[in-house]
This record gives structure tokens, sequence and C-alpha cells, in this order.
């Protein structure tokens, strides 16, 4: 479960304060698939990392129960000199997870080969992009919070497999994904909302 209490987050811009969230208020209960449509720019990282406990907000209040996913549904947060074995045992530590679990499901998902074994700075932006989310997937949480859904690649045998999981997980789970694309909030989210100019609906069901 996430809620969020007028909760509200703003930067410095050039033109003056870019305003991400304005008093939202929000409850995300257990069991709900819940995408967030929002334009690009709109400060769609920053709204998952709050809901993450990465960022705190400026004003209000956001509580969580349970146990919530690092945002690791985007290719960010990797240690480009290590390897892909070395980041998946490290995120798996990093979660308290079995890293043996977490390294051989990562291998079987993302299905990189050799490539396991080679610096992740060294690898393709879509294969970084299958990893993070095979990683996200190898863990039991709560509550999963994705940053743009699921990755676009033209495997679709991965697509098959991530597919499957995520639609698994999702059976007991709950899910955020925060996405500019409609298609990922309707394949994914039983419930959607939308982020425009700092203002967050209410969720509604998804159509």
């Amino acid at each position: 479960m996430i809620r969020l209490d007028r909760v509200s987050k703003s930067f410095a811009a050039p033109d003056g304060r870019r305003i991400i969230l304005q008093d939202a208020s929000l409850h995300i209960p257990r069991g709900m698939s819940l995408g967030i449509l929002a334009p690009n720019g709109t400060g769609k990282s920053t709204l998952v990392n709050m809901l993450a406990g990465i960022e705190p907000p400026d004003r209000g209040r956001i509580t969580r129960r349970g146990r919530v996913s690092p945002p690791l549904g985007h290719a960010g947060g990797l240690l480009p000199d290590a390897n892909g074995v070395a980041n998946a045992r490290s995120i798996a530590r990093l979660n308290r997870a079995d890293p043996d679990h977490v390294q051989c499901f990562i291998e079987w998902m993302a299905d990189l080969g050799a490539d396991m074994r080679k610096p992740v700075g060294t690898w393709s932006a879509g294969m970084r992009s299958r990893f993070c989310l095979a990683a996200l997937l190898a863990i039991d949480f709560d509550v999963y919070l994705i940053d743009e859904g699921m990755p676009t690649t033209a495997d679709q045998a991965f697509n098959a497999r991530a597919e499957a999981v995520l639609a698994k997980r999702l059976e007991s789970a709950t899910a955020v994904i925060v996405s500019h694309q409609q298609w990922i909030v309707e394949r994914f989210c039983s419930h959607r909302s939308q982020l425009t100019g700092g203002r967050l609906t209410s969720p509604h069901t998804a159509t």
C-alpha cells in the first residue's frame, strides 16, 4: 500500500519553479495495478523515486506499507564497470534476496548469454533494459515500481517471459507503472491516473 497525503514537489528552473506535484493525494491499495500516464518532461522518474522513498517531498507525507521495490524498471542504477553477474548478486544483497536465485532468474529471463560476464558499460541500452526488468521481477516485492513500463525489444521470447512473470506477480502484488505510453497502461494496469502540470488525478478503471 502507498498513500500520498497533500504531497508537493518542485525544482528551481531558469524560468521559475518547475512543479512536479502540487498538493497531490492518492491511495494505492494492496492488489491494485495502477498506471500513471505522464507526458515526457513532467517528472516521471522523480515521482517514482518519491514513491520508492529515494527522494523526499517538499511538503506532505508518503506512507508505504509492505516491501516496496526500487525503481529498477529502467536501465539506471547499475555498476558499469562490473559485469552482469556481479550486478545481479549486488542487487540481491541490497534487497536481502538469495544471490544465487536472483542471478539464475536474470540469466533465464534476460537471456544475455556470455554478455552476463562482460562489463555492463559495454552493453547496449536494450540489454541493460532487459537486465533491469529481469532484476525487478526476480525478487518478491509487495509493491513493484516500474518507470516507463516494459522495455521495447524485438526479442519476442523475452517479451513473452517478462509479461508472463509480471502477470503472475500482479496476482498478489501491487504495481505502479509510470509511463507516457498509453498502451502499456492499458495492457498491464487495472486502474489509471494522469499527471499533468503537477496535478495527479484520482485512479479510475483503465479502459
